[in-house]
C-alpha cells in the first residue's frame, strides 16, 4: 500500500523541486538549532585524497567533496543533456536554438549588470557578480510542472533549453573567473585523459566503464591543476557518443544517472550549502546590504527582465517565434521562473566567497529570498494567465 504512493511521487516531474525545498528547510533548521555546531563541524571534516602509488594528494573537506566531486557528476549530466539537445533535440537547428540562446544571454547579462550597479565600488563583493545569473533547472522545471496542463509543453521545453544554456554560461564563468591559480604541468597531463576519451569515441567503445575511468582521471588532474573540478564533468560528456551501432550509450548513461543526481546529489548539495544561521539577521539587511540587494534584484528582477527583453527583440525582428501555443502572458510567467537560482546560485556563491563565510551567508539568504519571490510571483502570473485563457475560450465558445 505504501509503495504505490512513493512510486507515484518519484514519477512526478515536480518531485525533485519538492525534495530540494524540504532539504533546504531542514538544513536551515539544523543550522539554527542547538546542534548547529555539529552540522558545521561535520561539513568541515577532512577526507583527503592520498594516492601514494602515483604521489598524488589533495586535502578536501566533506563540503569540498560535495561541491567539487558530486557537482562534477551533476555537470556531467548537464553536459550529456546539452549534447543530446544539440545533436537531435530542441537545440538542433538554428530556428530551435535562437530563442532560448538569445534569451539566455539576456538572462545572464542583465542580472550581472544589476549586481554590478550595487557593488562596483566594493572589491570584496564584486566577485559575486555571477551569483544571480544562474537558473536551477531541477527546481524551476519541477515547480513549473506543478501546473500540469496549464503550461504548454513547448513552454516547458523552452525553460529547460534556456536553463541548460544558462548553466553552460555558468560553467564558462566558473572556468574564467573562479580559478585561483593554474598548474600548467597538471593541465598538460590532462591531455592523456582527452586522448583516451577520443580513442574510445573513435573506436566505437560500447562499454561505459572505460569512459568513467578516463573521467575519474580527468577529474583528479583538473582538481590538482587549480581549475575548478566540475569542468571535468562537462568536458567528459562531450566525448560520450550518442549512439554506437544499436546501443544508445548517451541515453543509457543519462537514464541511469538522472535519478541519482535528482534525488541524491542535488539534495545533498542543498543540505550542505543552504544551512545559514539567521539569528543575527535583520529584515533591513534585504534593503541595505548591497550584496543582498544585488542578488535579490538580479535574480528576481534581472532574470525576468533580461529574458523578456531579449525574447521580445528576437520575436520582433522575426529571428524566432514564441514557443508553439504559448501566449506572452504564459511566456512571462516562465521567464519569472528563471529567477529561481537556488542550487546553481549557491554553488557559484560558494566559489566566489570560499574564504568569506560571512558574505556567503548573505548570499544564501539573498538566493533563497529571490528564489521564493520568483516562485510565488511566477505562480501567481501563470495562474492568472491560465484563468484568463480559460475565460477567453469560454467567451469565444458562447459568442459563436
Amino acid at each position: 500500500m505504501i509503495k504505490n504512493p512513493i512510486k507515484k511521487f518519484f514519477q512526478l516531474e515536480s518531485s525533485t523541486g519538492i525534495i530540494l525545498v524540504i532539504t533546504a528547510i531542514f538544513a536551515m533548521m539544523i543550522a539554527n538549532s542547538k546542534d548547529s555546531d555539529l552540522y558545521f563541524l561535520f561539513l568541515s571534516l577532512e577526507v583527503p585524497i592520498n594516492l601514494d602509488f602515483i604521489s598524488y594528494s589533495k586535502n578536501l573537506t566533506l563540503q569540498d567533496w560535495v561541491n567539487d566531486g558530486l557537482m562534477a557528476i551533476f555537470f556531467f549530466l548537464i553536459g550529456l543533456e546539452l549534447k543530446k539537445e544539440v545533436i537531435q533535440g530542441d537545440l538542433s537547428t538554428k530556428a530551435k536554438i535562437s530563442l532560448p540562446a538569445i534569451a539566455a544571454i539576456g538572462g545572464v547579462m542583465v542580472p550581472a549588470l544589476i549586481f554590478y550597479f550595487f557593488n562596483y565600488d566594493k572589491p570584496n563583493y564584486i566577485k559575486g557578480f555571477a551569483v544571480p545569473t544562474a537558473t536551477d533547472i531541477a527546481f524551476a522545471y519541477g515547480m513549473l510542472c506543478l501546473f500540469g496542463k496549464q503550461i504548454t509543453s513547448s513552454a516547458k521545453i523552452f525553460l529547460v533549453a534556456l536553463a541548460v544554456l544558462d548553466d553552460l554560461a555558468a560553467i564558462l564563468i566558473i572556468a574564467l573567473f573562479y580559478t585561483k591559480s593554474i598548474s600548467i604541468p597538471f593541465l598538460l597531463v590532462s591531455s592523456f585523459a582527452f586522448i583516451g576519451l577520443i580513442l574510445l569515441n573513435r573506436t566505437g567503445c560500447k562499454r561505459v566503464w572505460p569512459y568513467l575511468l578516463c573521467g575519474v582521471f580527468l577529474w583528479l588532474v583538473i582538481l590538482k591543476s587549480g581549475v575548478h573540478a566540475t569542468i571535468a564533468g562537462v568536458l567528459m560528456a562531450m566525448f560520450i557518443p550518442l549512439k554506437v551501432g544499436n546501443t544508445t550509450i548517451l541515453e543509457k548513461i543519462d537514464h541511469r544517472l538522472s535519478p541519482s543526481v535528482n534525488y541524491l546529489i542535488l539534495p545533498v548539495f542543498a543540505f550542505a550549502n543552504a544551512g545559514v544561521r539567521i539569528e543575527n539577521f535583520e529584515l533591513s539587511t534585504l534593503f541595505s546590504d548591497s550584496i543582498v540587494l544585488g542578488i535579490v534584484l538580479g535574480l528576481f528582477v534581472g532574470k525576468q527582465l533580461g529574458v523578456m527583453l531579449f525574447s521580445y527583440l528576437v520575436v520582433k525582428f522575426k529571428i524566432a517565434s514564441l514557443p508553439r501555443g504559448t501566449s506572452w502572458g504564459e511566456f512571462y510567467g516562465v521567464a519569472i521562473f528563471t529567477g529561481i537560482g537556488f542550487t546553481m546560485s549557491l554553488f557559484i556563491g560558494s566559489l566566489a566567497f570560499i574564504d568569506d563565510s560571512t558574505s556567503f551567508d548573505k548570499v544564501k539568504i539573498a538566493v533563497l529570498t529571490a528564489s521564493l519571490l520568483s516562485l510565488f510571483y511566477g505562480s501567481t502570473v501563470i495562474t492568472i494567465e491560465s484563468m484568463r485563457q480559460k475565460y477567453k475560450k469560454k467567451h469565444y465558445a458562447i459568442s459563436t
